[in-house]
Formats: structure tokens, C-alpha cells, sequence
């Protein structure tokens, strides 16, 4: 899941240059939000305590991605010219990462059962999946590729 919103962010931060990231940023966020929004049908209560720990997910999630940039990725291109120590060092690091996504959504989820039916929650992670897929094609399409 998280590897897929990677990916896509990514291209469409790549496609949009340094200059107008902020406003992609922007504009994938209000377009989430109201996809979201509509395929989960939240009554006014649900919305009112769903938003804020969703917004806050996303702040952990955005910290974890920015350190695994910083640490990871800058790294992991000169993969050839590490020493059998420092490649040891990085696996580690990936797997605290990975450790931190991990106990990030399994907090995320124990939230939301405490404010959304169950099968709420699966039409949420389903939403951002669906998400993630039609924003994939659109920057495909806008590609020429697809």
C-alpha cells in the first residue's frame, strides 16, 4: 500500500518540477479528501472524529517517508560502493522504517475502531487503494502511456 502512494507521488512531483510541487501537493490532497469523502459516506459525528485522526495518520506518515528519504534512498543509489559493513548498517535501517510504517497503521487502525464501524474502515483502505490506482492511470494517460 504504502510503496504504491510512494511511487505515485513521486511521478507526479517529478512531473510537476521543483516549482510547483506545493500546489500538486495541494490539489492530490483536496482531490483525495473528497473521493474519500464520497466513498465512505461519513455521517456529520463520523466525519467530525474520523478527519482528525486521518490528518494526523498522514503526519506520521509523511515524517516516516521524509526520514526514509533522507536516510534511505540518498544511500541505496550507491549500493555498489558500500562496504559489506555499511550494507548491514542500511538493511537495519530499512528495517526500522519499515518497523515504524508498520506500528504507525497498526495504531492507525485501533484509532479508527474506536470511531468507525469496521467495515467503514475497510471501504477506507479499499478508497485509498482505488485512489492511488486512478491517479496512477491519469498520470499514465497524461504520459501517453496508457
Amino acid at each position: 500500500m504504502s510503496k504504491t502512494y510512494i511511487i505515485v507521488l513521486f511521478l507526479i512531483l517529478q512531473a510537476a518540477g521543483a516549482h510547483a510541487q506545493r500546489p500538486v501537493r495541494d490539489k492530490i490532497k483536496t482531490l483525495k479528501v473528497a473521493f474519500i469523502t464520497e466513498r465512505l459516506n461519513l455521517s456529520s459525528e463520523e466525519a467530525q472524529t474520523f478527519w482528525p485522526i486521518y490528518n494526523e495518520h498522514e503526519k506520521k506518515l509523511e515524517t516516516i517517508r521524509r526520514k526514509e528519504r533522507l536516510e534511505l534512498k540518498s544511500k541505496i543509489g550507491l549500493v555498489e560502493d558500500l562496504t559489506k559493513s555499511e550494507s548491514s548498517t542500511l538493511l537495519d535501517e530499512y528495517l526500522d522504517i519499515q518497523g515504524l510504517k508498520h506500528k504507525a497503521e497498526q495504531a492507525y487502525i485501533v484509532d479508527l475502531k474506536k470511531v468507525l464501524p469496521a467495515k467503514k474502515i475497510l471501504l477506507l483502505l479499499k478508497a485509498e487503494e482505488d485512489f492511488k490506482k486512478r491517479l496512477l492511470q491519469q498520470y499514465r494517460k497524461r504520459q501517453g502511456g496508457g
